[in-house]
């Protein structure tokens, strides 16, 4: 169950907040390293926030161990 504070991210919103394009984030989630969208209708899907955050900050990470190696 969502939360109150849970933010549902359309495709627009994801690629703004990401810098990635449609086939870029498509295929991040075909391979496995993306989150993947929740349904929200017949044909509409939606990011929890949250999740696309936590992808961010995983990438963050992994740039900031590289540079301190």
């Amino acid at each position: 169950m969502l939360t109150q504070e849970a933010r549902v991210l359309r495709l627009a919103a994801v690629k703004a907040k990401t810098g990635l394009g449609t086939s870029a984030i498509y295929k991040k989630i075909q391979d496995g390293i993306f989150p993947r969208p929740i349904p929200l209708g017949i044909r509409t899907r939606g990011w929890l926030e949250h999740e696309v955050d936590g992808w961010i900050a995983q990438r963050r990470a992994e740039r900031d161990a590289k540079v301190a190696s």
